[in-house]
């Protein structure tokens, strides 16, 4: 029978878990998205419920699988193969479950939370600062990352601590989470991580790939606790549909009885019973026996997903920002308060590839937060109407701290706030300061990167920043960022690139494209349609300039001369799809006078942690009785 062969990406976020459903050709044939509800125990805190992220997972596996088969057959095509799962997540979010009943012991700790604020001081009091494990992991000691989630939970939580006394915790990022329980969870599920993910944790070496046995015991982690690690593009295990991960309500998901309608696998047809037992109700029913071969943390996804070689960057604009330059095989250890950390291994066998990263916590969630808590616009579109309704910010200037500041200042004691105001200053004016705080931080970055890498004038410089994210969609918010950046700004046709590297990634693995012709398929910029006065002056030279031949220490391995053919960006063409470029429009003195009030902002925003009342403080205590 013929197939039509296809590569799902399942894509857990923050705010959403979505899976995308990609043709042999890198074309999007269906997908389906759903929220995630976030959870604020107290200030600062933010959890997820694993079991409610399974649950969405589930529901995004099934309907984006049925949708796809109907597209599919509806075009006359032979129904789809599914040869591969690629999986991509939010990154440091942490997880303890029980190996014995699958259950999570305790909400994940999202990435982003900085309850560990008072437990990191303390580590770094006791280890001799606060990079005192960098030079094995990149890291510095911060709330970001998983290992000081971990410790928080073993020291708080009962349960997480008599199962890892007890030999029953698992400990993993989301990544670890999922394959576990795609893999069967309590019924036989396989306990991985990727070298991505891996790196994130603040306990891995980046030399071995392995974790660091001094670093393990700094953190009280047992390495028997911990998934094995492996690189982003071999097959991990099968998907195992089991009663172990079944819905607590099968019908509350959207499945479908009709085998001929969800397909065949890539053995024998995926339209079996799953395994016996009453298990052709499971969601992922039809999807038994799919080989698991792709997983990468999203920002290390997107860069693949953009086809970054050495020598180029990315900056994804999700829930927060985060701009990663491939170094190839050569670690750069920061000196300017950025991150070293593993870009991507594309096979076991395979170099690893690093990359010098600078993370930014509000993005995305400063618009959701203009929206949802202060009610000054009604959706994420209408920030950038909003914003371009007014020339400039009227000289008022937002710094997000919401939860602290990360790179390149690694300020768990900053927070939020707003200056400049004026009778003059209208929601406009603070809507646009929001879209000019996301661009400052990415400057703050990137001027970071060029320090530590040597991208000026004298070494090439950068020839360009590729962009993807929801929030890259603003056209305004990409316009302002060239402007402040001082160089070009690239969007590829279609911006999910973080749920396309994961397809790549997999796809790799089981053959289905060769790595030759993944990094063929760039997108090539094209210059954005002439927009209204002013006319955008010329930028410097040395940013237009190609990056030319890259040093020996940035070869990404990949010597053979032979043209290849080319996959699509996504965006569902062979051909290399066309990407948009914006330009700077402003002169390097006035992005330098801005960035230097925004500076001075930052200032403003140090050291406020303090301001916040201490949990049970009472400031209106009752009058005693007579």
């Amino acid at each position: 029978m013929e197939f039509t062969e296809c590569v799902a990406a399942l894509d857990q976020g923050t705010q959403s878990t979505r899976v995308f459903i990609f043709d042999r050709d890198c074309a999007p044939i269906a997908s389906h998205q759903v929220d995630l509800p976030q959870i604020y125990p107290q200030a600062g805190w933010c959890e997820h419920d694993p079991l409610e992220i399974w649950r969405t997972v589930l529901e995004c596996m099934s309907r984006a699988w049925e949708d796809a088969q109907q597209r599919v057959v509806s075009s006359g095509r032979p129904p789809l193969r599914m040869v591969a799962l690629g999986i991509t997540n939010q990154r440091e979010t942490t997880v303890v479950w029980s190996r014995t009943t699958g259950r999570p012991l305790h909400n994940a700790i999202v990435w982003l939370d900085n309850r560990t604020s008072e437990l990191c001081d303390q580590l770094a009091a006791a280890h001799g600062g606060r990079d005192a494990f960098r030079a094995v992991t990149g890291l510095p000691i911060s709330p970001y990352f998983s290992a000081t989630k971990y410790l928080w939970m073993y020291e708080n939580v009962p349960e997480v601590r008599a199962a890892v006394d007890r030999g029953d915790a698992a400990v993993g990022t989301i990544d670890s989470w999922l394959i576990w329980q795609l893999t069967g969870g309590a019924a036989g599920g396989v306990h991985v991580t990727d070298v991505t993910n891996a790196s994130r944790t603040l306990l891995m070496d980046l030399d071995s790939l392995d974790w660091h046995e001094s670093t393990l015991a700094a953190f009280r982690c047992p390495r028997s606790a911990l998934p094995r690690i492996v690189s982003n593009a071999e097959v991990y295990g099968l998907i195992t549909p089991s009663p172990a991960t079944a819905p607590h309500h099968a019908s509350a998901l959207h499945t479908s009885g009709s085998a001929s309608l969800l397909g065949a696998g890539p053995a024998a047809g995926l339209c079996g019973s799953g395994g016996g037992g009453g298990m052709s109700i499971h969601p992922l029913g039809p999807l038994e026996g799919v080989p698991i071969a792709g997983c990468l943390g999203d920002q290390m996804a997107a860069m693949l997903g953009q086809r970054c070689r050495p020598g180029e960057a990315k900056n994804t604009y999700g829930t927060g920002c985060f701009m990663l330059l491939n170094t190839g095989q050569r670690r750069i250890a920061s000196t300017h308060g950025l991150l070293t950390t593993v870009a991507f291994k594309l096979g076991p066998d395979r170099p690893a590839n690093y990359a010098l990263e600078g993370s930014v916590a509000v993005a995305g969630l400063g618009i959701s937060w203009l929206r949802d808590n202060l009610g000054l616009i009604g959706s994420a579109a209408e920030s950038e109407v909003l914003a371009a309704s007014v020339k400039d910010t009227g000289g008022v200037y937002f710094v997000p701290a919401f939860s602290g500041l990360l790179a390149p200042h690694w300020r768990a004691d900053a927070r939020g706030v707003l200056l400049g105001m004026t009778s003059f200053t209208t929601r406009a004016h603070v809507v646009r300061a929001m879209l000019e705080a996301i661009c400052f931080q990415t400057r703050e970055v990137l001027d970071a990167m060029r320090r530590d890498a040597e991208l000026d004038e004298h070494h090439g410089g950068l020839a360009a920043l590729r962009v993807d994210g929801g929030a890259a969609a603003n056209d305004l918010l990409m316009q302002l960022q060239a402007d402040l950046l001082q160089v070009p700004v690239v969007r590829p046709a279609f911006r999910e690139t973080t749920s396309l590297g994961a397809a790549l990634a997999a796809g790799l693995a089981v053959n289905l494209w060769t790595r030759e012709e993944v990094f063929a398929a760039a997108p090539q910029p094209q210059a954005r349609p002439p927009q209204p006065p002013p006319t955008p002056p010329q930028p410097h030279p040395h940013m237009l300039a190609p990056v030319g031949p890259l040093p020996d220490s940035l070869d990404d391995g990949n010597d053979d001369p032979r043209p290849v053919p080319q996959l699509a960006d996504g965006g569902g063409s062979t051909a290399a799809v066309a990407a948009t470029a914006f330009h700077p429009a402003v002169t390097p003195a006035a992005a330098s006078r801005r960035f230097d009030r925004w500076r001075k902002a930052v200032e403003r925003a140090l050291d406020l942690a303090d301001l916040a009342p201490e949990p049970g403080e009472d400031e209106h205590p009752v009058a005693e009785k007579c």
